[in-house]
Parts: structure tokens; sequence; C-alpha cells
């Protein structure tokens, strides 16, 4: 068993680096095929619904699997769905074939690597936190590190000839602050649910299967939320939503920071799971839109990696800090029988999470800008992003 921990390590990095390559390349492919405002926010729509809703549903998924079939199942279930996409990707999605722009230097590895670098330093430094301590001189090694390796990427993308990512796009500001969004918003949303599912297992005992029906509800609100934004946004803009929707996600989770042990269900986690929902399907289609609309055609691929770097570096984030809170929290209270302990330790990280979200209010409100008027928001949004060679 132990000689199988490397390997299992090795090909989840592995799945990790192709996940990287193909989530900017399907994002960018929605946005050459859905170049019109109207039908560009209902393509994203789906597109959110599919991407948050599709890791709600698989709790429930997952949960089946390891009970019936056996945990290694989550990942085998894998290889059927990748050869099944294989062989309708083709049939599917039609060809694009962008003009090439002549590359003048060789690709930025240094960049990639320093910005890899320095984000796993972040995220093993505040994983490890509370078991080394926040003032432990490997914890502050690892916050330095991450600072000089990001420094360093700053540096090297603006003297590369071909840079990772060009910086000039930050100062548009809507892209700026949908990916801040999405990256606090996903980091609230993993922890939260990574959370809530050991509180059902640990505390109130919960099988597998019985934790996924009990976060059914949520993929529920949230594609049916999802798949009526574009017409909203159509009619009043994206940046309404940006504001409403982190600010139901927050109200969400101060609900369900209060769970007691041995709570009941349909009083202590249903309400804040539905808010919770709601407010996320208002958010990821337009921070999508924000995020995508107004960017020069040069910038469409490297919008498209932005974005999904914001939400899955947030996400790694957020997780390493929202538990390793909660564990502290749980260590510290050695006089409480466990359950008490472990709720205590899980109510205290989802406060955390609603802070972190909150972030996204903030940003929404003072660096999300409308497009327009309302009605002008599809001649906006009406360029066409060619994808990057």
């Amino acid at each position: 068993m132990n000689s199988s921990v490397p390997l299992l390590i090795v090909l989840r990095g592995l799945q990790g680096l192709a996940a990287a390559v193909m989530s900017p390349a399907a994002l960018s492919t929605v946005l050459v095929l859905f170049p019109d405002g109207h039908r560009r926010a209902r393509a994203l729509g789906y597109w959110s619904m599919v991407a948050t809703g599709g890791a709600a549903v698989g709790l429930l998924l997952g949960g089946v699997l390891t009970q019936y079939a056996g945990w290694r199942w989550n990942f085998f279930i894998n290889v059927p769905v990748g050869l099944a996409v294989l062989g309708l990707v083709p049939r599917l999605v039609p060809d694009h074939r962008p003009e090439r722009t002549r590359r003048r230097g060789l690709p930025d590895a240094p960049g990639a690597v320093l910005a890899t670098a320095g984000l796993m330093a972040r995220i093993l430094a505040f994983s490890q936190a509370p078991e080394w301590g926040y003032t432990d001189w490997r914890t502050l090694t690892g916050f330095a590190a991450c600072a000089i390796l990001l420094a360093a990427f700053a540096v090297n993308e603006g003297r590369a000839e071909d840079p990772l990512v060009d910086l000039g796009i930050f100062k548009i500001h809507n892209v700026a602050g949908a990916n801040g969004m999405m990256a606090v918003v996903f980091a609230g949303n993993l922890g939260m649910f990574f959370l809530l599912t050991l509180y059902l297992q640990d505390v109130e005992h919960y099988t597998a299967v019985r934790t996924g029906l009990a976060f059914l509800p949520f993929p529920v609100v949230l594609g049916l939320t999802s798949t009526r934004m574009a017409g909203l946004v159509r009619r009043f803009g994206f940046r309404p939503f940006l504001m409403l929707g982190p600010a139901l996600v927050v109200a969400g989770m101060l609900w369900v920071s209060h769970l007691p042990v041995h709570g009941g269900y349909l009083v202590h986690m249903l309400p804040g799971l539905l808010v919770m929902s709601l407010g996320y399907g208002m958010s990821f289609a337009p921070m999508y839109a924000a995020a995508t609309t107004g960017v020069p055609a040069r910038w469409a691929g490297v919008t498209s990696g932005l974005i999904t770097t914001s939400q899955q570096a947030g996400g790694a984030l957020g997780l390493a800090v929202i538990s390793g809170a909660a564990a502290t929290v749980t260590s510290s209270l050695t006089r409480d029988p466990l359950p008490q302990a472990l709720t205590s330790g899980y109510n205290e990280a989802m406060a955390i999470s609603a802070a972190i979200t909150a972030i996204a209010l903030l940003l929404a409100v003072l660096v999300i800008r409308a497009p327009g008027r309302p009605d002008t928001l599809p001649a906006v949004m009406h360029a066409r992003p060619d994808m990057q060679p």
C-alpha cells in the first residue's frame, strides 16, 4: 500500500496537468462559438452549471461508487468518460483554426516554473501552518519563498519576449476583478463542501450515499439559476449579480456555521445549501462574462487560462486555509467530547469561508465596472475572440 502512494501522487499530478490544458481550451472554444452577447451569456450559464454543478453531483456519484464499487472506481470511471469525450468532440465541436501569430521567442518556460513553484509554496505554507505553527521558521520560509517566486515571475513576464501572461491584461478592471472574485469564491466553495462532508460523515455518521443525497439540492438549484442568467444579464448587466450572488453565498455560509451536534438536516443545513446554490448560480456566469467582455482578441486564450487558474488556485489555497483552521480549533478543544470539538472546528472554519467569500462582494463593488447600459450589453460583448495558437 505504501509503495502505491508515490504513484497515486504522480498520476494525480498528470491529471491536473491534463486539466490545465483542457479547461482553458474548452472555455476559449465556448467564447469562439458564441460571440454574440445573449448567446454567450447563455453558454456561460451552462458552462458554470456544468463546472460547479458537476462537482456537487460528483459527491453523490462518488458516494455511490465508494459504497458499492470501492473507492478506486472514483478514478477508473474517468477512463470510459474520457474515451467517450475523445469520440464525441471531433463530431460535435466545430473545427476552429485561428490565424497564427508569429512567435518572437521561445515559450515562457521560466515563467511557468516560477508561477507554479510560487503557488505551491503558498499552498504548502498555509496547509502546514496549523501543524508547524504560523511563526515557525518552515512556515515563514514557505511564505517568503512564495513572495520571492511570484515577484520573480512578475519581473520575468515584463522581460520575456513571449510571456506566459501579458501583465497588461490586468489593466482591464473587469479582468482583474473577475479573476479575484473567482479565486475567493472558489476558496470558500471547496472549503464549504469539504467541511460539510466531514460534518455529515464524522459527526452525523451519514453513509457515503446519504451524504451525496444531502448535497443533491445544490446542483439542482444551481443549474436552474445558471441557465436563466443569460436573460437577466442581458437585461440588467452582470454587475448587480456579482454583488447579489456573493452576498447570498455569504448568508448561506453563515447559516451553516451554526451547526449543532446531531442537528436536523432540514433545519440546520438545507436552508443554507439552497441559499448558497442560488448565490453561486447568480455569480459564476456573470463572473465569466465580466472576465471576457471587451477583451482584445489576442488575449482570449490568456483570459480563459487566467480565469481557470484563479478558480483552481483559489480553491486549493482556500481548502488549505479552511481545513487548517478547522483542525486548529478542534485540537484546542481537548476537554470537549470529540463530536462537539469537531463541530466547533467546522463552524469556525465555515465562518472563515464566509469572510473569504465576502471579499468577492468588495471586489464587485470597488473594481468591477459595468460595460454600459443593460440594453447595450450585447453590443459590447459581440466581438469574436480568437483562440491562441
